[in-house]
């Protein structure tokens, strides 16, 4: 909770303060499709991730008049280094997941990345207060 959410919070309060400044921005929030599903395992990951889900959408509501965007990537299952470090500790487990997905791969963190260049862009200028997954498929 105090990385997931209040970190984020954090990081928003004085993104904000610049923005509001400069008379414009985007912010992109990282949430995780685990903030839309029941994970057994791992229960506070979702809980945060939830809270940041809704922060992201409560500051989207606030601040859309005054020319800022704020929105969430949920990702899906991605391959970084966390992932690399529990598939060492829980093999089974890993492996199990990533026979779930349904795109049949694990996403990229590249992907991730250009998700969120465009929301930051021109291109995403109507959207605010969403939360996109990028998840291939998974909660669908």
């Amino acid at each position: 909770m105090a990385t997931n959410t209040r970190g984020m919070w954090l990081c928003m309060k004085y993104e904000i303060i610049q923005m509001l400044e400069q008379g414009s921005g985007a912010i992109v929030n990282i949430s995780s499709v685990a903030a839309e599903t029941g994970t057994p395992d791992l229960p506070v990951y979702g809980a945060s991730k939830a809270a940041v889900t809704m922060l992201t959408r409560a500051a989207a509501v606030g601040l859309v008049a005054r020319n800022i965007r704020v929105n969430a990537i949920n990702p899906g299952y991605v391959q970084t280094a966390m992932v690399d470090i529990q598939e060492e500790a829980y093999p089974d487990k890993v492996k199990e997941y990533k026979a779930a997905l349904r795109i049949g791969r694990m996403g990229r963190p590249e992907e991730i990345a250009e998700a969120a260049v465009w929301l930051c862009s021109d291109k995403a200028s109507l959207v605010s207060g969403h939360a996109m997954f990028v998840d291939g498929a998974a909660l669908a």
